[in-house]
């Protein structure tokens, strides 16, 4: 007998986005037949929630009364009745850290705050955030006197190859402090100790009484990993990491190639 899959959990970027950040047509219509049919489906991001709302929208997440997971995992909200299940933060104390680590390392480091994205510089990768979220970028003189509060998240930006060895030094310094995840070769992602996307899933799961092993997790980056290690079973786009490809269950068509349709068709319906 063929396992019946209760939840899909999916990130966006590069997994259930196609390259012109849009979710296809095809894989549309594949998550509302998922979902009539009863399976829950949730997406996943290291965005802010404010990035996300527009594409739950479009995936009838407040229909369907399915939650979104934001902030690699630091916000889970019931999408529906706008409501924050879970939320945990970094301390003003945490994000003056990282901006010091930050300068120490020559790299550019943003925040959130407000819905509102917070810099005291400009570069190419804060352009792709902005680009992503579309949320206002506040560019401040000093980032320790503005950030005078708590934030769910901080990212860390700078040339992929270079960031990587920023991702070791962070990791020896305050790998016992912070969560700390590269997501977009260029986004270094930092979050309070003992939050990713796994310990998200696990949460929504037992909230909603699915066995976790009734949870498909689908991926490409490398903050994935604990939501497809955490998941019952584990599924990476074609186009993702190879890193990555090397520790799933089931590898799928592209984000460009109609993935999410081919797994549902696959899992969900067992359609060879």
């Amino acid at each position: 007998m063929e396992k019946q899959y209760k939840m899909i959990i999916t990130d966006l970027d590069d997994t259930l986005l196609n390259s012109q950040k849009k979710i296809s047509k095809i894989d549309l219509e594949a998550i509302f037949k998922a979902q009539e049919n009863g399976v829950k489906f949730v997406l996943c991001s290291g965005r802010p929630t404010f990035a996300m709302k527009s594409l739950a929208k479009e995936v009838k997440a407040d229909e369907y009364e399915s939650y979104i997971i934001s902030f690699n995992g630091s916000i889970i909200n019931d999408f529906k009745n706008n409501k924050n299940l879970f939320e945990a933060s970094l301390e003003k104390e945490d994000l003056h850290l990282l901006y010091d680590f930050s300068k120490k390392y020559n790299t550019h480091i943003l925040t959130y705050i407000n819905d509102e994205i917070i810099s005291e510089t400009d570069s190419e990768y804060i352009d792709v955030e902005v680009d992503l979220t579309k949320m206002p970028h506040r560019k401040v003189k000093s980032f320790k006197e503005f950030v005078n509060q708590g934030a769910v998240k901080c990212m860390l930006l700078a040339e992929p190859s270079y960031l990587k060895e920023v991702e070791i030094e962070l990791k020896k310094e305050y790998g016992d402090k912070y969560s700390i995840a590269i997501s977009k070769p260029f986004f270094l992602e930092v979050t309070k100790l003992g939050i990713d996307k796994g310990v998200a899933v696990k949460r929504l799961a037992t909230t909603l009484n699915i066995p976790i092993e009734e949870v498909i997790a689908v991926g490409d980056s490398f903050n994935d990993l604990p939501m497809l290690k955490a998941s019952g079973f584990s599924i990476a786009v074609e186009n993702a990491n190879p890193e990555i490809k090397k520790q799933v269950d089931f590898i799928t068509k592209s984000n460009d190639d109609g993935g999410m349709a081919y797994l549902i068709e696959k899992f969900i319906f067992n359609k060879n």
